[in-house]
C-alpha cells in the first residue's frame, strides 16, 4: 500500500510539472473535446464529471450546454489553472480511485486520456461507475497499444513515459475490460482530432471544421493512435 501511495504522489509531481511548463502545448485546444460532448448530447441542468480534467477543457466546450460542471484531477497545478477558467464549475483535486461524490449521482461522466494512466484501472473505472446513474452515459478515449509509434517508438525505443505512468491496449483489450465490468458499449469510434487537424490543414484554415462530427478516416480503426469509447451503465 506505501509503495503504490508513493507512485501515485510520483505520478502527481510529473503532472504537477508538466502543467506548469506546458499547460497549453501539453493539451489539445478546446475545440479538440466538442465531439465527446456531442457524444453524450447533454441536456440542460445535467451533471457530468471529467475524471482527470486537466485545466477543464472538456468543460469548457460544455458551457454553451448550459450543465452543472464537475472535475477532479490528481494535479494540484491542474486544478488550480482548471478553477482559473471555470470559476463556477466544481473542481477538486481527487484520485479517480476514489472519487469523492455520491452513488448515481452525475448522469455523464468522461475520461479522455488518461485511463490507462491510473494505477488500478479496474477500481477507477469502478468508481466511474458507481457515481454514473443507472442508464447514464460513459465516454472515454484510450490509447491504443496496437500501433507502430507505440510498438517502435514508445516500447522499441523505451520512450514510453513511466514517470506520468503512460500505457496502452489494443482494441480487444479495451473492450473485454468494459464489458466485463458490465458497460454497455454503445459505439466506439476512431479518435477524431488527427482527422480534423488534417482537414484544416488541407483547406489552409479556410473552410469550416466540424468538430462534434464523427468521421470515418481511410484507414480501418485498428490503426487509430486511440480509441473513442461511448458506454452506458446498465
Amino acid at each position: 500500500m506505501e509503495k503504490q501511495s508513493t507512485k501515485q504522489e510520483e505520478i502527481a509531481e510529473w503532472f504537477d510539472n508538466t502543467y506548469k511548463q506546458r499547460a497549453n502545448l501539453y493539451l489539445r485546444p478546446i475545440e479538440a473535446y466538442e465531439v465527446f460532448l456531442s457524444l453524450l448530447d447533454p441536456q440542460k441542468g445535467d451533471k457530468l464529471l471529467d475524471v482527470a480534467c486537466g485545466v477543464g477543457r472538456i468543460l469548457q466546450a460544455a458551457e454553451k450546454y448550459q450543465i452543472d460542471g464537475y472535475g477532479i484531477d490528481i494535479s494540484k497545478q491542474a486544478v488550480l489553472l482548471a478553477k482559473k477558467n471555470l470559476p463556477n464549475a466544481n473542481i477538486q483535486v481527487a484520485n479517480a480511485e476514489t472519487i469523492p461524490f455520491p452513488d448515481d449521482y452525475f448522469d455523464a461522466v468522461t475520461c479522455i486520456g488518461s485511463l490507462e494512466r491510473f494505477l488500478s484501472l479496474e477500481t477507477a473505472l469502478k468508481e466511474q461507475i458507481r457515481v454514473t446513474k443507472k442508464g447514464g452515459k460513459l465516454c472515454v478515449m484510450v490509447r491504443n497499444s496496437n500501433t507502430l509509434r507505440w510498438q517502435i517508438l514508445k516500447k522499441g525505443l523505451g520512450m514510453v513515459n513511466k514517470k506520468g505512468h503512460q500505457g496502452a491496449k489494443g482494441l480487444e483489450t479495451w473492450t473485454s475490460i468494459f464489458e466485463n465490468l458490465q458497460l454497455q458499449i454503445i459505439n466506439v469510434y476512431r479518435d477524431q482530432w488527427p482527422i480534423k487537424k488534417l482537414k484544416k490543414w488541407s483547406t489552409l484554415g479556410l473552410k469550416k471544421v466540424d468538430y462534434a462530427s464523427i468521421e470515418a478516416g481511410l484507414l480501418p480503426i485498428q490503426y487509430s493512435g486511440e480509441f473513442i469509447f461511448l458506454l452506458k451503465k446498465k
